[in-house]
């Protein structure tokens, strides 16, 4: 092959390393960090002492609590004080060791849920749905280990909670499976291209160099999607999800869940660079480098003199 040629098909095939590298991160992150119930529940649980997060949650009690009332009286000034006063007694709730216990089981119970519903292609059709009897039965004893009074009183009832609606399940179902397969090739395929594309070129230093620029750009682009990614999410979430939390929990529970991906967008930025950089330095000065090494009496080829610079 002339060494043009060779230098285009290793253009060519470091650029696509470099495409697949941005994409193939997100993927493993879905299919392999989301996916997994122990990372999911510690990387949700500090949001139980989030203040965004907590006002959410108690504000979401109160309204179902107001509802519940206004359900059984006329709207009016009980209704509106029945509200307040359960919206204090939330928001006290919310501190409290026994909903940070809750919180726990409540996001392990929501994630089992959905795991089984996206890896189980029998449920085409079927809304996922949880029960929260357990999460509550686990809060009463907590509050009843705390001395609550009246704690073993409290009922606890069988409350189905729909998590994903049918047609919903079912588009997530089909792009778990995409993901999968994705998150196991993308990153195989990213490596191949970049080896190969460094063996077929002409000058495999500046092949190297290239390749680490190309890694570095795709970090600073995957970093710079989580970024637009949190304030779409933060702009459309309240409005797209009826009783959805407001931007700032929302915010807190994506950063929460993309810290992950965003370590990983700059370790792919401080490799491409430290690796672009050596190359680079290793070009300009190694051949200082290998005259300091040379022993003493071996002959050192001169350095090609320079063309003579043309008259004007």
């Amino acid at each position: 092959m002339s060494p043009r040629f060779r230098s285009a098909l290793s253009a060519a095939l470091i650029a696509l390393a470099c495409l697949a590298v941005p994409c193939g991160v997100p993927a493993g992150w879905a299919a392999y960090g989301l996916t997994d119930t122990g990372r999911y529940v510690a990387a949700m649980a500090p949001l139980a002492d989030d203040p965004a997060v907590r006002d959410a949650v108690a504000d979401a009690a109160a309204d179902a609590v107001g509802d519940g009332v206004a359900d059984e009286v006329a709207a009016g000034p009980l209704n509106g004080t029945v509200r307040l006063f359960a919206q204090d007694a939330a928001r006290s709730f919310t501190r409290t060791d026994a909903f940070r216990e809750g919180w726990d089981a409540a996001n392990r119970t929501v994630h089992d849920a959905v795991l089984r519903a996206l890896r189980d292609d029998r449920a085409d059709g079927r809304a996922v749905t949880v029960d929260l009897a357990p999460v509550a039965d686990r809060v009463k004893d907590r509050l009843a280990e705390d001395d609550v009074p009246f704690a073993r009183r409290i009922p606890v009832r069988h409350i189905t909670v729909t998590v994903l609606p049918a047609h919903e399940a079912d588009r997530l179902r089909k792009g778990y499976h995409v993901l999968d397969v994705a998150a196991f090739w993308l990153p195989v395929a990213a490596v191949v291209f970049a080896v190969t594309g460094i063996a077929v070129a002409a000058c495999r230093r500046r092949a190297v160099t290239a390749a680490g620029v190309g890694t570095a750009l795709g970090g600073a682009l995957l970093a710079l999607s989580v970024v637009v990614g949190r304030r779409l999410t933060v702009a459309e979430l309240p409005d797209a999800v009826e009783g959805a939390v407001d931007g700032p929990a929302a915010g807190a529970v994506y950063d929460a869940l993309t810290g992950t991906l965003r370590t990983a967008s700059w370790l792919l930025v401080v490799l491409g660079l430290t690796v672009a950089l050596a190359s680079w330095l290793t070009g300009r000065y190694g051949h200082l480098l290998r005259r300091r090494r040379a022993p003493a009496g071996t002959p050192v080829a001169p350095a090609p003199p320079r063309p003579p610079r043309p008259r004007l």
